[in-house]
């Protein structure tokens, strides 16, 4: 089972773009330090973009944040690469015919429902300057070891 990585390499490109403004901020840059390919960086920059996170010029390797770090949360960003997909997903291919196949999509959606909820509520409430600055107190705790 293949599981999406688009909200993670989506923070990552957001914050490599606020972290190091003077660096190479090329796709091909971006998707190295990613460790994908650079159209799989372009169609998330466009994405973000559509989302009004992420400013861009063509033709420039500029990209920056369209918002504040503290006013782009999780929620924002996972919705612009995921959309309105829920985190948990229902097997569709359970047997009618058994007692528990037949009622189990329906009464496991009821929970699903409420863990989108309050996941959806959890990362509205992280903006991107937390990880951000986690993300630079880890770093910084690794360089002094």
């Amino acid at each position: 089972m293949k599981y999406s990585t688009r909200l993670s390499d989506a923070v990552h490109l957001l914050l490599f773009i606020h972290l190091e403004p003077d660096a190479d901020l090329s796709s091909a840059a971006i998707a190295a330090s990613i460790h994908t390919n650079p159209a799989c960086v372009r169609q998330m920059m466009s994405r973000l973009r559509e989302a009004g996170l992420l400013r861009s010029t063509q033709g420039r390797a500029r990209p920056s944040l369209a918002r504040d770090i503290g006013e782009i949360t999780l929620l924002d960003v996972y919705r612009a690469v995921e959309g309105r997909k829920p985190l948990l997903h229902l097997d569709t291919h359970t047997n009618p015919e058994c007692g528990v196949g037949m009622c189990i999509q329906r009464t496991l959606q009821t929970y699903f429902d409420r863990i989108q909820a309050r996941s959806e509520e959890e990362m509205g409430r992280i903006s991107l300057r937390d990880i951000a600055c986690s993300c630079c107190e880890r770093l910084a705790g690794e360089r002094g070891r």
